[in-house]
């Protein structure tokens, strides 16, 4: 598929394509080496999900992981554990509505902190409270100590993502500024769940702005 992009990292590959009339971004990453691979947000398309499989030279999905319970980022979720994968991975408190939500099972839960070791890859998960109560950013470093952040629905380049009160967006804006911004350096890579990428050091700059307009 020509849509399909790839992006290389010390120690690791992550595929992506976009997926729906959203342009969900699904996510697969690959540890340099090894033929079994991570799927994030099994949005739509299992097709398009097969052909960025097939991009990455086959081999078998260990792990389906999901940023958070939007129906648009799970509308291929079952499919996708029926046919690739049992192992499906979210946060505690989005699970029971992701699972409401697409009919699949949720086999393994995880909460702020948490450290996942799968296929070769380690991946930290990060709770990001706002967009939804469970939705979680997963990171990886690779071997030449950069950093990438898988920031689903809560970190787009221009601001945080959508919140319905004024309490859910401190909390999002809370949770960034403390879990990621104060972590992490400025040539982190943010990859978000619609759209392009971006960077903290380009987003830096404006936490102040995103405060005071309150989204």
């Amino acid at each position: 598929m020509e849509n399909i992009l790839t992006r290389e990292f010390a120690g690791f590959t992550i595929r992506s394509v976009p997926v729906s009339e959203m342009a969900n971004n699904v996510y697969l990453l690959t540890a340099s080496g090894r033929s079994e691979h991570i799927l994030v947000d099994a949005a739509d398309d299992l097709p398009a999900i097969r052909a960025l499989l097939e991009s990455a030279g086959g081999g078998e999905v260990a792990a389906i992981l999901t940023t958070h319970r939007h129906w648009d980022h799970v509308r291929a979720l079952r499919a996708a554990q029926e046919e690739l994968c049992r192992r499906t991975v979210a946060g505690v408190d989005d699970a029971e509505a992701i699972e409401e939500e697409s009919g699949a099972s949720v086999e393994q839960t995880v909460s702020h902190g948490e450290v996942l070791e799968i296929g070769g890859l380690t991946l930290e998960c990060i709770a990001l409270r706002g967009h939804t109560p469970g939705s979680i950013a997963y990171v990886l470093r690779d071997g030449d100590g950069g950093t990438v952040i898988l920031s689903g629905d809560s970190l787009f380049p221009g601001g945080p993502g959508k919140t319905w009160s004024p309490e859910d967006f401190t909390q999002l804006m809370d949770d960034l500024e403390e879990r990621v911004f104060a972590r992490f350096p400025d040539d982190t890579l943010v990859l978000p769940g619609h759209g392009a990428a971006t960077a903290l050091g380009v987003e830096r700059p404006a936490l102040a702005e995103w405060r005071e307009r309150g989204w």
